[in-house]
């Protein structure tokens, strides 16, 4: 059952499994069409250092790119960027690079900034940037080796090498923060919004 009230169903600039799974589970009706757009090259090209701020652009660049393709229609765009301290983290390239990344989380906490946003007919209309903080266990380089085997290939689809909702979960001892930033959507503010355009049902 959806309790989505809009004329045309939303659209989610993503492919994320994890947030399709969101915004499912909260009852809304969505098409998922991801951006096509080089989130490298408008990071490099923004000049932010900032996690949250990058976040926050490249929520609104996909937003924006995929609105201007789709008139009149509502499209949410969602980003979110991990840092140890002043660095940030990117997908692993393959195993080493994960192991690498694993070692260097291992013992400490790291920031997740989530970043939502929403766009209609070349304009956004709501951003928001929500923060968690993650405490990884100190971790062996047996410890690691034993997860990178069985989580296998999923540790390249995820920044720092974890998937949370998955086997992820292991590699921690404190996680400060709302679910939903952790998976990369800030539902809870993204909600708030909707319900004040009248576009929700509840």
């Amino acid at each position: 059952m959806t309790i989505w009230r809009g004329k045309h169903p939303l659209i989610l600039a993503s492919q994320s499994r994890a947030r399709q799974m969101l915004l499912g589970n909260a009852g809304i009706s969505f098409e998922a069409v991801p951006a096509d757009i080089d989130e490298r090259a408008v990071q490099r090209n923004s000049g932010l250092t900032s996690p949250g701020e990058i976040a926050g652009l490249l929520a609104r660049e996909k937003a924006l790119f995929v609105a201007s393709k789709n008139p009149g229609r509502h499209v949410i765009g969602a980003d979110q960027t991990l840092a140890l301290g002043e660095r940030l983290f990117s997908k692993p390239s393959g195993r080493a690079q994960a192991a690498e990344q694993l070692r260097q989380l291992a013992g400490n906490s790291h920031a997740l900034h989530s970043a939502v946003a929403v766009a209609c007919d070349g304009k956004i209309v709501f951003a928001d940037v929500s923060v968690a903080t993650m405490t990884m266990r100190p971790l062996s380089d047996s410890e690691i080796s034993a997860y990178l085997d069985a989580a296998g290939e999923a540790v390249t689809s995820s920044v720092g090498a974890y998937q949370l909702e998955g086997l992820g979960v292991h590699l921690f001892e404190r996680i400060d923060g709302d679910h939903f930033t952790i998976l990369g959507l800030p539902l809870l503010p993204l909600l708030g919004f909707l319900r004040s355009e009248r576009l929700l049902g509840i």
